[in-house]
């Protein structure tokens, strides 16, 4: 079930200050948010004292999508939040990067079956950050938190 409040949120997030400052664009998505290609180019104002990318424009082209993804998909019945993130920068990055993030309606599925059923999890993300040459030039690992809006109202169950 998606949320149609979202369908909006999509059509403006380019103009999203944080974003527009850094030159990071959203490029396509999927009408059923379960895929968003994100791009970040090269610009005098976002590269760092080398002159490649600036380390926290990489992450925050990163930072909202999977829990966009679920969010969108799970619908208002659930929280969603970021646990954790970690970035590795592997290579200089240069040029325009793409970022490719997608979770698959099964898993989102699974997601949701377990949600339901444990109340709560944690699920495990990865993504690579691509040069224009296909060159990995840096991996994020995300770990999002589900919680299901039941399970906050029942006050009997453990947490």
């Amino acid at each position: 079930m998606t949320n149609p409040k979202f369908g909006k949120l999509i059509q403006k997030i380019n103009l999203y200050p944080p974003f527009l400052g850094m030159g990071i664009r959203v490029k396509s998505h999927r009408a059923d948010f379960t895929r968003f290609e994100v791009e970040l180019k090269a610009r005098w104002y976002n590269r760092n004292l080398f002159g490649t990318h600036f380390g926290g424009a990489l992450y925050s082209m990163c930072d909202p999508f999977y829990v966009f993804i679920v969010t969108m998909n799970l619908g208002p019945g659930y929280i969603v939040w970021d646990k954790t993130a970690a970035i590795e920068f592997l290579k200089p990055a240069r040029g325009t990067i793409l970022a490719v993030f997608e979770i698959a309606k099964d898993h989102l599925d699974s997601i949701r079956r377990e949600v339901d059923q444990l109340g709560k999890n944690t699920y495990h993300f990865e993504i690579e950050l691509q040069d224009e040459s296909g060159l990995v030039v840096a991996r994020v690992k995300k770990e999002i938190y589900v919680r299901s809006k039941a399970a906050v109202r029942d006050t009997t169950r453990p947490d």
